[in-house]
């Protein structure tokens, strides 16, 4: 089947720029660290970093509104001038979704960064706050964020528009269960306004291609008191037994990994010598777990208790560990996968992908994690893509920058909200 992608818009004029500038009317802009602020984490794919390396990709422009208000003016005046527009959080995302393709202006939206309203069951806030705020917010109010990435320093926009999943999805699913209660949304249509869709699905995991998010409603709950607890097994099969065995102990997380990974994770109550399995768990259920992983066969080796120790073990978890191992100079790349195959037969999988490591993370109704392989080429994952497909096991590939989620649905949205295409080009296919 043939893929018909959007064309990208020029890129504009000096001339064009500067008009764009004065329209702005005092909204700030700059032209310093171009490259920085064009470049996300998608280095940790060796495929993107081929492709997108810093500097080949970057826009003429940056522009930094202090408040959601002025977002609808920005986009007023690129939809006027015809300024591609490319927005960006903290630059956390994997997968190339800030590169700015066809020059024109980053939006900046890290200044708007209010906690706009904390009250029973939801918290409001603009796209720029940082979710390590907003929990410190929420907390404060004696509840708990449903959810944050493993990434916890993203903003709540970059998280909702690029994320889909992290600590707490084990009992809340992704982004698009629940998680996100509404949102206000700035199109780029020549209007200047920002409406409240009745449905966030075509604005969650969208890249910003339908519109730029002003404002999110996300859920809370009442707060628990959460452990985290580490756990050492001499083996892979005992570790996945305790994962297959922990859930109706309320998790808000539980990963697994084994000693290659193990290695160069940064927490001192990790046993680097064997399989880590780490949970955040309720203190209630701590007891029990001990219980069951004694069972098993494992050793509860620590368990700490405050948001620094739960935050910590949070941060190792999903792409993190890949990271880390990446970090210490080893050539490698990782896909993110899901199924029973990854717990029920990873001999399969290691014979597929010789030299595969394994990191895991419970998921809202199965297993899922990283399958980690020796880098060659492209094309070397492309095969060992449908390889493991074959196995029967899920993967959503880290390589490639185009939105992948309620594609048909976005498609259909954003000739009215984009007409010119300026909304992040390049990433719709």
């Amino acid at each position: 089947m043939t893929v018909t992608r959007a064309p990208l818009p020029p890129v504009p004029a000096q001339a064009q720029l500067d008009r764009f500038v004065a329209a702005l009317d005092g909204i700030p802009t700059t032209t310093d660290d171009l490259v920085k602020l064009s470049s996300d984490w998608s280095r940790m794919s060796p495929v993107l970093q081929e492709k997108l390396p810093p500097g080949r990709f970057t826009a003429q422009l940056v522009v930094t509104p202090e408040t959601s208000a002025d977002i609808p003016r920005v986009l007023a005046a690129a939809y006027e001038h015809d300024v591609p527009i490319t927005p960006r959080g903290a630059g956390t995302g994997n997968y190339g979704q800030a590169t700015p393709f066809a020059g024109g202006a980053i939006l900046d939206l890290r200044r708007c960064d209010r906690v706009l309203e904390v009250g029973e069951g939801f918290v409001r806030v603009e796209p720029g706050a940082k979710l390590t705020a907003v929990d410190a917010a929420v907390r404060a109010g004696g509840q708990d964020l449903w959810m944050f990435p493993s990434t916890k320093g993203s903003t709540a926009g970059g998280f909702v528009g690029g994320g889909s999943a992290g600590t707490g999805t084990i009992e809340h699913g992704t982004t698009f269960d629940g998680f996100v209660k509404s949102v206000t949304v700035a199109p780029c249509d020549g209007s200047g306004t920002a409406f409240t869709p009745a449905d966030v699905r075509p604005y969650v995991h969208a890249y910003g291609v339908t519109g730029v998010l002003t404002e999110l409603t996300l859920a809370t709950e009442p707060a628990r008191d959460w452990r985290a607890v580490y756990v050492a097994v001499d083996d892979y099969r005992t570790g996945t037994d305790i994962l297959r065995r922990i859930r109706p102990l309320g998790p808000r997380l539980a990963s697994l990994d084994e000693v290659p990974l193990v290695e160069h994770l940064p927490s001192p109550a990790v046993d680097r010598t064997r399989v880590s399995v780490r949970a955040i768990l309720p203190e209630a259920s701590v007891a029990a777990f001990t219980v069951l992983v004694a069972e098993a066969g494992g050793e509860v080796t620590s368990v700490l208790e405050g948001v620094e120790a739960t935050d910590l073990l949070s941060g190792m978890s999903y792409n993190h560990p890949v990271y880390f191992l990446q970090r210490s100079g080893y050539p490698c790349f990782h896909l993110e996968s899901a199924g029973d195959p990854l717990w029920d037969a990873p001999d399969a999988i290691r014979a597929a992908l010789p030299n595969a490591l394994f990191h895991l993370d419970l998921g809202h109704r199965g297993i899922q994690g990283m399958i980690v392989a020796d880098y060659t080429s492209e094309d070397g994952v492309l095969a060992a893509i449908a390889a493991l497909e074959e196995l029967g096991v899920g993967v959503h590939s880290p390589h490639q920058w185009y939105v992948d989620r309620q594609v048909e649905l976005i498609r259909s949205l954003v000739g009215t909200l984009d007409p010119k295409g300026l909304l992040n080009p390049g990433k719709l296919e």
